[in-house]
């Protein structure tokens, strides 16, 4: 096994690097789609190479050459993998299917709670008010989903605000922004290399749902004009927190800081445009990324082969 198997999992980091710009760049829902695509390949390309250099350890264990029939003496030859190199990718293999087995329950679990939670609220419309006096409003995955606005939040906008807000939520749960958040959530889990890029899908799906609410209206100025007083009102209204935890997690409402002035800047700015040399960089690193891993299999696979043989 050559450079090609280590190449995967230092491709990750690059991605890393490269996600903001990406997320600013890009237009949000193209970004989007493109991070999650992207996270979700290099997660698997990184845990299939751990997996090859683990099983590449693995055929130097006596015991297995045994069982298996492969020549001592081909193996000890050919030395697919320093005895290290496969005791690391069986370790980082090992934590990287429980972070990942972990994250997926919880989210599963969190799932169904907040589903759960948003066809018991009261009402059968679409859109539930409650009589939380701080400012709070959030999308709720279910079936169907909910939206939730807080009497405190109705209060810190006007009418043009209130009708660009639900064009916002209702874009969380139209193009269901919450399966995008998680999915990146789990790459990020089986390969902490890719938190920046999760990070970065949690900023590009409120862009998207920014931008759903400009086309709705057909004022950007409006739009950044009420995710700034939103976010004011949000931040000093004193609200008791009615939101479930499981509902901010799946949308990534927990925002870093500067999110909100980026937001504005962007809306404040022309529509983004598609960057075909960016996206033509993205595609050729994803490319790279699926031919490592690619090679690094049939490497092994020719390898057991040959071993198998003598």
């Amino acid at each position: 096994m050559h450079l090609a198997v280590y190449l995967p999992l230092l491709f990750p980091a690059l991605a890393g690097l490269s996600a903001e710009p990406l997320a600013r760049r890009l237009e949000p829902r193209l970004a989007t789609w493109l991070l999650t695509a992207s996270g979700l390949l290099l997660a698997a390309s990184g845990t299939l190479v751990l997996g090859l250099l683990a099983l590449a350890g693995l055929v130097r264990i006596p015991l297995v050459d045994t069982l298996k029939g492969y020549s001592p003496e081909v193996i000890a030859r050919q030395d697919p993998a320093a005895w290290p190199a496969a005791l690391a990718g069986a370790v980082l293999l090992a934590l990287a299917v429980l972070a990942a087995v972990r994250l997926a329950a919880r989210r599963a679990g969190a799932l169904w709670s907040v589903a759960l939670e948003a066809a018991c609220l009261p009402g059968p419309g679409p859109v539930v008010v409650t009589d939380d006096p701080g400012a709070d409003a959030y999308a709720m995955p279910g079936l169907p989903g909910r939206i939730v606005i807080s009497h405190g939040m109705l209060d810190a906008l006007d009418p043009a605000g209130h009708e660009i807000l639900l064009s916002h939520e209702r874009a969380h749960l139209r193009h269901h922004h919450y399966a995008f958040v998680s999915l990146t959530q789990l790459a990020a889990a089986a390969n902490p290399l890719l938190r920046p890029l999760a990070g970065a899908v949690a900023y590009t799906v409120e862009r998207w749902a920014d931008e759903h609410a400009a086309r709705h209206t057909g004022n950007r100025r409006a739009v950044a004009e009420t995710v700034a007083r939103a976010a004011i009102a949000a931040k000093h209204g004193g609200g008791r927190g009615f939101s479930p935890a499981a509902a901010l997690a799946f949308l990534g409402r927990r925002p870093r800081p500067g999110m909100v002035p980026r937001r504005v800047a962007a809306l404040l700015a022309p529509p983004p445009q598609s960057r075909p040399l960016l996206l033509a960089a993205a595609a050729a690193l994803l490319a790279a990324t699926g031919l490592c891993a690619l090679e690094a299999a049939l490497d092994l696979h020719r390898f057991l082969e040959l071993a198998h043989t003598r």
